[in-house]
């Protein structure tokens, strides 16, 4: 279902989604990305880089982000500029748990193009990881 500009407004909240990042979803993205830094996936070079142990691609980070927009979209296509600042990294454990990243979205602007701004905040432990996290997006 493609959401219906004449419908949405300044301050519209998009359901907020969390998502449990393991290290096999890491593994699964670097062979997606063909990104294979060792930080990414191997904890001894990690931490010897200064690391607290893996962490996530910022790309990955960014997707997993980008789905609260698309999801509340309805439609991945309306998405005309898309962009964030990676300020923290998520810290992916070596256990069944994974980490969460917990992301909510809300619409800061109402542009007279039939485009909004949404602005996605993405916590993971409590703390901001992405900043300037924006997507701007064509409804109908």
């Amino acid at each position: 279902m493609t959401m219906a500009f004449a419908d949405v407004e300044v301050g519209t909240e998009l359901p907020s989604q969390d998502f449990v990042i393991t290290r096999l979803d890491l593994i699964k993205y670097c062979g997606a990305s063909g990104d294979f830094n060792f930080i990414h996936w191997n904890e001894r070079i990690s931490k010897s880089v200064g690391l607290p142990d893996v962490i996530a691609h910022g790309m990955f980070t960014m997707a997993s982000a980008g789905r609260v927009v698309t999801d509340w979209v309805g439609d991945p296509g309306a998405i005309v500029e898309y962009g964030v600042r990676m300020t923290r990294p998520v810290v992916v454990p070596d256990d069944d748990a994974g980490a969460l990243l917990c992301v909510s979205g809300v619409v800061a602007v109402k542009n007279d193009d039939g485009t909004v701004r949404v602005d996605l905040t993405a916590r993971f432990g409590g703390e901001t990881v992405l900043a300037r996290a924006q997507a701007v997006v064509r409804l109908r």
